[in-house]
Formats: structure tokens, sequence, C-alpha cells
């Protein structure tokens, strides 16, 4: 379960992607070029404390791109290179947004998806003290059976072209930042939305 609040961003997240995006190299997306959300989806942080969320826009009628984002109410040490933008949350404060790839958490809750067969986290907004089912934006679910799935503490990153390798010690997760770009073999985490379905990342056999 993912609990989300009512509460005021600023910036938006579609205002801190669309000054993020056009400095990324495997996007395409122009200086002032207009985002639009075609779908999103939370993972859950057993520990509570990080929020990872992967946000699927487009411009136009432009290819889907990934962009996996944690929220984390202190900057994560090393990370600099990773952060998207800082936050202000009008009811959690200041929060620190990194492109998820840099972030252990993610690798950690995106891997044992993958490998176990997961899904997104259902979402919870919190309400004036109690908790109501949010609504979905997009379904995601690996395509493994494991039983369970090792810790992630650390990550080293790379990418070429469109493709980001975020590389573990319970081995690689390949990550789609155009959405149909081919992949490798492995076992995958796919997502839906509206009348669409995609590949977002693999964990290579």
């Amino acid at each position: 379960m993912a609990v989300i609040h009512r509460a005021q961003l600023t910036p938006t997240k579609l205002e801190a992607l669309s000054d993020w995006l056009p400095r990324q190299p495997w996007s395409g997306v122009a200086a002032g070029a207009e985002l639009l959300q075609v779908g999103r989806f939370r993972f859950d942080d057993p520990a509570g404390e990080v929020g990872v969320e992967t946000m699927l826009v487009r411009v136009g009628e432009g290819p889907v791109l990934q962009a996996p984002l944690t929220y984390r109410a202190a900057p994560l040490e090393g990370a600099e290179e990773f952060l998207v933008t800082t936050m202000d949350h009008s009811v959690l404060g200041p929060r620190w947004v990194y492109d998820a790839v840099g972030d252990p958490v993610h690798a950690d809750v995106l891997h044992r998806a993958i490998v176990t067969g997961g899904t997104e986290a259902d979402i919870q907004v919190a309400v004036d003290g109690r908790f109501e089912p949010g609504p979905k934006h997009a379904t995601a679910r690996g395509s493994g059976s494991a039983s369970d799935a090792p810790t992630i503490t650390s990550v080293q990153v790379a990418t070429v072209g469109a493709v980001t390798t975020i590389t573990t010690a319970a081995g690689d997760l390949v990550v789609l930042r155009v959405l149909g770009t081919p992949a490798p073999p492995g076992e995958t985490l796919t997502a839906s939305w509206a009348d669409h379905s995609a590949l977002l990342a693999v964990h290579p056999s």
C-alpha cells in the first residue's frame, strides 16, 4: 500500500519533468514542450520512508517516456547527479526528487516486482486522519515467480541511448527510457494504461 496526501506541490511533477527531461539526451523533449501524463503507478517502500513512482509521459503524439522518480525527506548521499528537483509538499514539507535509477530503494522494489511477479501498490489517500482508496492511473506486473528476492542496497548506473542499466549485487536491471526500445531477454516488468501496454524494464537472463 502506498499512502499519498492531497497536497499542493511546488513545482508540480509535470513542471519538474518539463524542466528536467530536455536536459536528458535520451528524451528528445525540447525546452518549453508541453508534457502529457499518460499513466503513473507506485511501488511500496517496505520501510515506508521513500516514495517510489513511475511517471509515463509524452509530448504530443511522440513516444511514451518512462521517468521513475523517488521522493525523499532528505538528500540521498552520493546521488547529486540524479537530483531532478527539490519540491515543496504542502503536507510533508520539502522533498528531494530523484531520477529513481540512481536510488537503491527503487532498484530494490523494481527487482522484487520483476522476479516475484509483483504488482504496483494499491493507493490510499490520507484525508482528515482517515484513508480512502485512490484511483489507479496505470498498472504494472512482473513476470517472475520467485518466492522472494535479496535486498538491494547499492547501485551503479550507466545510460546508453534510451536504455539505462542499473548494476546491483542481485544482477542488472535494464530500464527503457523510451518505451518500444529493444530490450534483452529476461524477466520483465510490463505496464498497462488506458488501452495500451508496454515493456518497462528487464532483469536479463
